[in-house]
């Protein structure tokens, strides 16, 4: 098995791998993208990840560890392989704010007619996503609520480790919760 934590940048992905971490989980991440002021705690991200669809020769090494994969990627990963996926789900307005934010910081203007645009287009690729995941039979998926897991992250650390059938550390996992970090929300 190998467990993904999938869903749109910015939508708490970082924030699962760290739960996972903590409960015990390991996880293939590189350390290649440090932490900056729009991911305090770091991307947890692999890089190899971003170049699925040309090259998924890396995924055994996966076996038994959790890794990032954004949404977008999720049908470039191999179906000769069994998948649990945490699907993270948080408000098209928060996640667009939060990138908003995160290229403003980086220089690179944020423009909210862009929003206009990318709202639409996130909310079907979401949806398409959605249904695609509902006939992958190597694939389970489990829809975790960004801001259940900030308000009441002990009962979301409960639910991904009986979803992971994992013996993982739940206390740890929730205490890896910083509500402080949610910081970008929708307008």
């Amino acid at each position: 098995m190998i467990v993904i934590v999938s869903g749109l940048p910015r939508s708490g992905t970082s924030l699962m791998m760290q739960m996972l971490q903590a409960g015990g989980m390991p996880l293939l991440t590189d350390a290649l993208r440090p932490a900056d002021a729009d991911n305090l705690n770091g991307y947890w991200e692999y890089e190899p990840v971003k170049h699925l669809q040309q090259d998924n020769s890396w995924i055994p090494k996966a076996e038994g560890q959790a890794v990032k994969v954004i949404s977008a990627l999720l049908p470039y990963l191999p179906p000769q392989h069994t998948y649990r996926i945490i699907f993270m789900q948080r408000p098209l307005q928060e996640v667009l704010a939060s990138q908003t934010a995160m290229l403003e910081r980086r220089g690179k203007q944020g423009d909210k007619a862009d929003d206009k645009t990318l709202g639409p287009i996130f909310a079907q690729h979401l949806d398409r996503t959605e249904h695609w995941l509902a006939t992958q039979k190597h694939m389970t998926v489990l829809p975790v609520n960004y801001h259940e897991t900030i308000t009441n992250p002990e009962e979301t650390a409960a639910r991904v480790a009986q979803f992971l059938d994992l013996p993982l550390a739940v206390d740890a996992m929730a205490h890896a919760v910083d509500p402080r970090l949610h910081r970008q929300r929708g307008v």
